[in-house]
């Protein structure tokens, strides 16, 4: 059994144990990307929901992939992730019959202050890609199927970059969440894309500044599904339902808003949007 596949079952292990003593504690399991976990929002939101409601949340961190798989199989009763292609694929496949957005924030181009690939103040990323391709310059990939990770690869592919084809040594699979990832970039002076909330509460920088950010292109909405308790009979369907509630709800949009570490707002509500 490998490494990650021990840590997931372990966590869903813990996830399922009863609370011995007093009255069984009410709970929903949320299979989630690290972008929420890492970058402080969940630590924020879930005690004003938990207070409300009495009922507490359970999440796991993974990848938005890894997330929708877990979700496939029933292990989760809520996902609460960010690659809208895949979400919808997840829908169409009948695992649940709608995709609620939330929020949204952007990616941003994250690299070395010497800038080796002569990247920064840009707008283009897709102009900024090929340049770092040209130079062989240090790039690390989430390369984990995570939202983050399916951005990066739809990017190189608009940027015309095969970069299964074309990667070398220059390039860095890290199979990682966004924080590790980070760590690995400023280890290694590197270029790496990340979600802007991740970065704003990184504190390893080292060399690092963000390059390239503000192209169309690097918008990052996130959205909220409820697992089909049809498919899955053991889904807690009225607590997830409250939770994907509370979280479209004024109250927990404002939450949302409220999120900011050091005078920067992480995440921008939008749970009225259309088409996003």
């Amino acid at each position: 059994m490998s490494y990650k596949l021990l840590i997931y079952s372990f966590l869903l292990f813990l996830i399922s144990m009863p609370v011995s003593g007093g009255a069984q504690t009410r709970y929903v399991t949320v299979a989630s990307t690290t972008s929420t976990e890492q970058s402080g929002l969940f630590r924020h939101l879930l005690p004003i929901f938990e207070k409300k409601t009495g009922t507490q949340v359970r999440v796991v961190a993974l990848g938005t992939g890894q997330a929708l798989d877990m979700a496939r199989r029933g292990d989760a009763d809520v996902v609460f992730v960010h690659a809208k292609a895949a979400e919808e694929k997840f829908v169409a496949e009948g695992h649940d019959v709608k995709r609620l957005a939330v929020m949204y924030n952007d990616f941003v181009l994250i690299g070395p202050k010497s800038d080796p690939a002569k990247v920064a103040g840009g707008k283009d990323i897709l102009a900024a890609l090929r340049k770092i391709k040209a130079a062989s310059a240090p790039f690390v990939s989430r390369g984990d199927r995570s939202g983050t990770h399916m951005a990066e690869l739809a990017l190189w592919k608009s940027a015309e970059v095969d970069i299964e084809k074309e990667k070398g040594s220059w390039y860095r699979d890290t199979g990682q969440g966004m924080g590790p990832a980070l760590n690995t970039a400023s280890s290694m002076n590197g270029y790496i894309l990340a979600d802007r909330g991740t970065w704003i509460s990184f504190k390893n920088r080292g060399d690092l500044a963000i390059l390239v950010e503000g192209d169309k292109r690097l918008f990052n909405q996130y959205g909220v599904i409820l697992v089909n308790p049809e498919k899955h009979k053991h889904v807690k369907k009225d607590h997830g339902q409250a939770f994907i509630d509370w979280l479209v709800s004024p109250e927990g949009q404002k939450a949302i808003a409220t999120y900011k570490i050091g005078g920067d707002q992480l995440f921008f509500p939008n749970a009225n949007a259309k088409g996003v």
